[in-house]
């Protein structure tokens, strides 16, 4: 199998681009997708074919999941990688994406696939390919007393026991991922420059809605 990329100077010139409002990736997080339009089971064949790669980016416009044609798209997205996957036989996949590294969208290609492909940039990011890069700058106390107290606000359950056990890096980017934030919010945490700013914003959203005293519809973090 091919290794996980381990720099910006490892990723390939250009990568399979998945256009998804709504959908957040951040590095070494894990987000499951069902692939079912023909054009993205094509994405993901090739993808399995080659370095397994495909960079997730929200659509500008936000009112259709995935747009067709060349509809603008966010300057940053993440780049995955395929760490699973299942045919179904019906022409579909179910995936799992691991978070290698945000990008920049340097530009798109011409190209005769029906997926999307681009050049990408990950230079700026060069911290996104080790896991716990920031985890020091973090206020974790604060961070999972947050955690307690929209859990009850939202009246979920929450593992804390597995919490205790999950390092910073990765119990920040798994909050992001599961918020019940739209694909503006969700863009704003993905581009947040540093892991304790990502906490931080995250920090701001849940009080401020925990203020305004709606709540619910984020998943058990268990």
């Amino acid at each position: 199998m091919l290794k996980r990329p381990a720099s910006p100077a490892d990723l390939p010139k250009s990568v399979p681009i998945f256009p998804l409002s709504g959908a957040l990736l951040l590095p070494f997080s894990h987000r499951p997708l069902n692939v079912f339009e023909p054009r993205y089971v094509d994405m993901v064949d090739a993808a399995l074919r080659g370095d397994r790669l495909i960079g997730l980016i929200q659509p500008e416009d936000t009112s259709e999941e995935s747009p067709r044609g060349r509809d603008p798209l966010q300057a940053i997205g993440c780049l995955g990688r395929i760490t699973h996957f299942e045919e179904s036989g019906e022409g579909r996949y179910f995936i799992i994406l691991e978070g290698v590294t945000r990008f920049r969208l340097a530009h798109e290609l011409t190209v005769m696939t029906p997926y999307r492909q681009g050049v990408v940039d990950a230079a700026e990011y060069a911290f996104d390919f080790t896991r716990d890069f920031g985890e020091d700058e973090v206020d974790r106390e604060r961070f999972v007393k947050l955690m307690r107290d929209y859990a009850e606000f939202a009246n979920i359950e929450l593992n804390f026991e597995e919490i205790e056990r999950t390092g910073t890096a990765d119990l920040v980017n798994f909050c992001c991922m599961v918020g019940p934030y739209g694909p503006a919010d969700k863009q704003v945490l993905l581009e947040a420059p540093t892991l304790e700013q990502r906490a931080e914003t995250l920090i701001a959203m849940t009080e401020y809605e925990m203020a305004r005293g709606t709540g619910g519809g984020a998943a058990p973090l268990n």
